[in-house]
């Protein structure tokens, strides 16, 4: 069982926050030091950090703040690879990978038992996950096989107050118009519109992509919109979920961000993220949608090739953590 090392006094109204220092020979450890030294952090939540001394202490170097174990209101998690070296910078294996996937472990268990009302976690590399065990399309999946977890769930791009949720994800573009179906454009719908109620936000408004060109062109340019995602849409609509759509994947992006839509349904990973990331790739950020627990990362990546410079965006990290600190309070309150 994980405890907790040091003291840390906390108002009932804060949530409990498993943040994780993610790829130790990433910019993770940098990402949590500079999070942690901002004083907009210490009122938002209990921090229950988990990753090893070497890696948070060189992280506060990089940063060029002080001692993250020093901050009254962050607990180290005493667990078995707290004192854990030797990762060095911008390397992906099986050493990274493993250790990545204990913290990631950890953390789930200690939301999914109580101990923590929300997850956060600096970014991962895949790769690195991969030689170090997990077998698993991506960790989205691998925290389903861990928690037991057999309902619909998919990754979340969110970008300010825009979201957005996926139909298919990881799969080559080749096979995306035939892992369509309308039970799954209504799945993508119902999980998008429950993530963003879980946030915080009443009845949202949810627009649905088509997937060719010009939304199909009444079916000149292919016939998944008439015969696919429009059922679809209505299905979800009579299972008591209302959107909007299909509409023509060019052009929504731009109601959107002007503030038509609170979130966009897409049919596949690129056609919601080469949109999202242009708006704001330093602010971005990732919800494992539609799991028994809250998890939110950063939407980038380990950044390899700046790792230990100092160079760190931290604003999708503070967005990260924000909206997990959210839905901890939400969760709390149910």
């Amino acid at each position: 069982m994980a405890g907790v090392a040091g003291s840390g006094s906390v108002g009932e109204a804060r949530p409990r926050i498993a943040l994780i220092i993610g790829d130790p020979a990433g910019i993770g450890p940098e990402l949590i030091a500079r999070l942690l030294a901002d004083p907009a952090t210490r009122p938002a939540a209990q921090v229950l950090l988990i990753g090893n001394r070497e890696a948070i202490a060189d992280g506060a170097a990089c940063a060029g703040v002080g001692d993250p174990l020093a901050i009254e209101w962050v607990e180290l998690v005493d667990w078995p690879g707290v004192d854990r070296k030797g990762f060095a910078r911008g390397v992906a294996n099986a050493s990274n990978g493993e250790f990545m996937l204990q913290m990631l472990g950890l953390g789930a268990k200690m939301v999914h038992s109580g101990q923590a009302d929300a997850m956060c976690f600096a970014p991962l590399n895949k790769s690195a996950l991969r030689a170090g065990g997990m077998q698993t399309e991506d960790e989205l999946r691998w925290f389903a096989d861990l928690l037991g977890w057999n309902g619909t769930c998919g990754e979340l791009n969110v970008l300010d107050t825009l979201w957005t949720s996926r139909v298919t994800s990881h799969i080559a573009l080749k096979d995306v118009a035939s892992h369509l179906s309308s039970e799954g454009v209504a799945k993508a719908i119902q999980m998008i519109t429950e993530a963003l109620c879980a946030a915080g936000k009443e009845n949202p408004r949810i627009a649905v992509c088509g997937l060719n060109p010009h939304n199909g062109d009444n079916g000149n340019f292919g016939r998944e919109e008439i015969d696919i995602i429009a059922p679809g849409v209505a299905l979800a609509a009579a299972r008591g979920f209302s959107a909007d759509g299909p509409f023509p994947a060019d052009t929504i992006f731009v109601r959107a961000r002007g503030g038509a839509f609170d979130g966009i349904v897409t049919m596949y990973h690129d056609q919601g993220q080469i949109a999202m990331k242009l708006m704001g790739f330093e602010r971005g950020v990732t919800v494992q949608g539609g799991l028994p627990i809250p998890i939110a990362t950063p939407a980038h990546g380990t950044a390899y090739d700046i790792a230990g410079q100092g160079k760190a965006n931290p604003g999708a990290m503070r967005n990260a953590f924000a909206l997990a600190c959210a839905m901890g309070v939400r969760r709390m309150a149910r």
